[in-house]
């Protein structure tokens, strides 16, 4: 029996010998043995190593191992026949142009399945990331750059596919190269945003939510998109602002106080008496400590003003929202309205006095 194998796959006369379409008989038997080896391994694979693995892939704790068998799991069962096919026509010979043909649809398939595979990561990974932000911009920006990462490997993908095809791609690669630069002076001002929304991502100088105040614009953001932020200003307009100029301007951004240091001025008149000037101090001192969510810092006699003795108030409040801040100025100011009346101080307002002299 051991004889008769040996004799079957090296014997090149006989009926194994038969000649058909320049293979012979011998020829053609191991070609379809290997055609139904390959498939049968490859129906395991599919169907009970995968299926095992996807089982244990479950009861761990992490997901990658998830993410690789189901990209396993995602290739076609035509897949596979196709590769038991070309292993079992490595036993035939066929003319060279058919070969060729056969070559090039293989390679042409085969990376496209890698490169399916490969956006299942590219999906994976940026999926991941994006459930790390909270804001919907962050995410808005995880997804553009997913669609940036699969242009460039589809790119890849189809210059490596030429390439094997025997086809001189450094011209078309130059050529590309040429014509990328013309469309990037073209939309050099849409690039710049896009770039910009990007360092704004990794940066996180502002989110949607913070007050932020940009030149003489100020509001609260609400999106942060590819090529503009929208800010949402105090009066309830949306102001529409690139994200280049973002990049580029000096941005204040309040929300990002743990506590607010406020400093203002009040102005008395000149005729106040000193004992009275000396009281101003303690009473806007007992004032602001009675407001909740403040901090007295200091009140001083700063200087003589044109037509009022200035007082420079300093206190802090313990919040970083604006309208709060704005609750607290207005029962401040209410608050030493109210005492300077008690107390007969009298609040300056531009005076001018004019002074006659009479020649004789």
């Amino acid at each position: 029996m051991q004889n008769y194998i040996i004799t079957f796959f090296t014997s090149e006369n006989g009926f194994w010998g038969t000649q058909f379409a320049g293979n012979s008989l011998r020829s053609y038997t191991i070609a379809i043995f290997a055609l139904i080896a390959s498939i049968f391994l490859f129906l395991i694979i599919q169907r009970f190593i995968l299926v095992k693995l996807d089982k244990l892939a479950q009861k761990t704790q992490t997901d990658f191992d998830d993410v690789l068998i189901a990209t396993f799991q995602k290739i076609k069962p035509q897949f596979y026949y196709l590769v038991a096919l070309y292993v079992a026509f490595h036993f035939l010979t066929f003319p060279e142009i058919f070969s060729k043909l056969f070559d090039a649809a293989i390679l042409i398939i085969v990376i496209i399945q890698i490169l399916s595979a490969s956006q299942t990561f590219i999906d994976y990974l940026f999926e991941k990331l994006a459930k790390k932000q909270k804001d919907a911009g962050s995410k808005s920006a995880m997804n553009t750059l997913a669609k940036v990462a699969k242009i460039i490997l589809w790119s890849i993908g189809i210059l490596l596919i030429l390439s094997n095809l025997g086809i001189d791609i450094t011209s078309l690669v130059a050529g590309l190269g040429i014509g990328g630069i013309a469309i990037a002076f073209a939309l050099q001002n849409i690039l710049a945003d896009l770039f910009a929304s990007f360092a704004i991502f990794f940066d996180k100088p502002f989110v949607p939510g913070d007050f932020i105040v940009v030149g003489e614009h100020s509001g609260t953001v609400e999106k942060i998109g590819i090529k503009s932020t929208r800010v949402r200003a105090l009066q309830g307009e949306e102001i529409i602002i690139s994200n280049k100029e973002l990049t580029s301007a000096r941005v204040q951004n309040f929300k990002r106080l743990k506590e607010r240091r406020t400093t203002f001025t009040i102005g008395v008149t000149y005729d106040t008496p000193a004992s009275k000037l000396k009281k101003i101090p303690g009473m806007i001192k007992a004032i602001i400590k009675e407001i909740d969510s403040t901090k007295f810092d200091r009140a001083h006699f700063k200087s003589f003003g044109d037509s009022a003795l200035i007082f420079e108030i300093v206190y802090i409040i313990k919040s970083d929202d604006y309208t709060e801040f704005m609750d607290v100025q207005q029962k401040l100011n209410i608050g030493i309205h109210q005492s300077f009346n008690e107390a007969g101080i009298q609040m300056a307002f531009p005076t001018q006095t004019v002074h006659l002299i009479s020649q004789s």
